[in-house]
């Protein structure tokens, strides 16, 4: 038996006396370090995983959103009757009188670029006798005949579909005999040979209107 500072090494073995050696050691540490990369690496993966969905859904949401501008409004009377007022989609709209157009009013919002299926709602009032020969302005029997004579008026509204443009530019608002509207939204006049309709100012109304 040997002895060395008191310490009696003929049993000694390292588990009875709780010391681990040095390549055990190493081989623990190594061990845990690996499990916990391991973990870490688990977790950054699944954290860029999901990042990566949320770009991907966030893309395809701004791909899918449609782009609009508030566009000025015109309109255009091809009938013998006067537009009192009119809107579209409930803004803009002066009064156009008979045969006439073309002043601008604010504004109606539409895509910039036309959208298969797009449609306004148009609103108006209409005055089929426009021409009545009233009593003096501010008279009583001024008041009394402009009362029966407003009572002929008529009011409207109708879905209309927008014709395909390449560019948002004005929306021009055509009305029709018949109560018969047609909408444009390009970047071409009326008058000009791209606009996609071209009647007269000075159309006459129908004996009879086809049925809606």
């Amino acid at each position: 038996m040997t002895t060395q500072r008191g310490i009696n090494t003929r049993n000694f073995s390292p588990a009875s006396s709780g010391f681990t050696p040095a390549p055990i050691r190493k081989q623990i540490t190594m061990s845990l370090l690996t499990r916990f990369y391991r973990t870490r690496l688990a977790a950054m993966a699944l954290l860029i995983s999901s990042l990566l969905t949320l770009n991907a859904c966030s893309a395809q949401s701004h791909s899918t959103e449609v782009r609009r501008l508030g566009a000025p409004i015109e309109g255009y009377n091809h009938t013998l009757a006067a537009i009192n007022r009119f809107s579209v989609n409930g803004n803009g709209g002066s009064n156009i009188s008979i045969s006439s157009g073309g002043g601008q009013t604010c504004c109606v919002s539409l895509p910039i670029i036309w959208q298969p299926g797009l449609t306004v709602i148009v609103e108006w009032e209409k005055d089929p006798n426009p021409r009545i020969k009233l009593p003096p302005l501010g008279t009583d029997e001024f008041r009394e005949a402009y009362a029966r004579h407003a009572a002929g008026y008529t009011r409207h509204r109708a879905e209309v579909e927008v014709a395909p443009y390449d560019a948002l530019g004005i929306v021009s608002v055509h009305f029709l005999p018949c109560n018969v509207v047609k909408v444009a939204a390009g970047t071409t006049r009326p008058g000009s040979a791209r606009h996609p309709y071209s009647y007269s100012l000075n159309m006459e109304e129908p004996s009879q209107c086809p049925p809606n």
